[in-house]
């Protein structure tokens, strides 16, 4: 298992940070679509808690996630199979916990990722593990940029 930690402090509040993170289907507003996320569709109905669903799709393959945890305002976690492409390089498992805590006048923001490779990828494992730690930084500093833009 590989296990990443990101994280960063927001001029926002805890509350608003939040909402972002939970809002699974206002991502597009704040979340550009990269090489490692193409969006996030196929969204269970609102309001988004434990067991809705989604799918996230990228040249890689293809996550279908689930909300396992939702304790408002603090934290919210996910787990994201991933099929890869081609399917015989198996599927990566992850699961995503996002916290947020008052911090200062805002928020602080930690991103955790714990990953559960196919051994096909045990080459590749540090890549692959890399590729995961810069969508973290990627996905943290947009949120922190909309939230902040948000708060002005």
């Amino acid at each position: 298992m590989a296990h990443i930690e990101c994280r960063t402090d927001v001029d926002a509040s805890q509350e608003t940070v939040f909402d972002l993170l939970s809002d699974l289907h206002g991502y597009h507003r704040w979340l550009p679509v990269a090489a490692d996320y193409e969006g996030t569709s196929e969204i269970s109905p609102a309001p988004v808690a434990v067991g809705t669903s989604y799918v996230e799709r990228s040249g890689s393959g293809v996550r279908r996630g689930i909300v396992t945890m939702l304790d408002r305002p603090g934290r919210i976690a996910f787990r994201q199979p991933m099929t890869l492409r081609p399917r015989l390089a198996g599927t990566i498992d992850s699961t995503v916990t996002m916290s947020v805590a008052v911090h200062g006048r805002g928020a602080r923001v930690t991103r955790t990722v714990d990953l559960r490779l196919p051994w096909q990828l045990a080459i590749v494992r540090p890549v692959v593990v890399g590729r995961y730690r810069r969508e973290s930084e990627r996905m943290l500093h947009a949120l922190k940029t909309y939230a902040e833009r948000r708060a002005e």
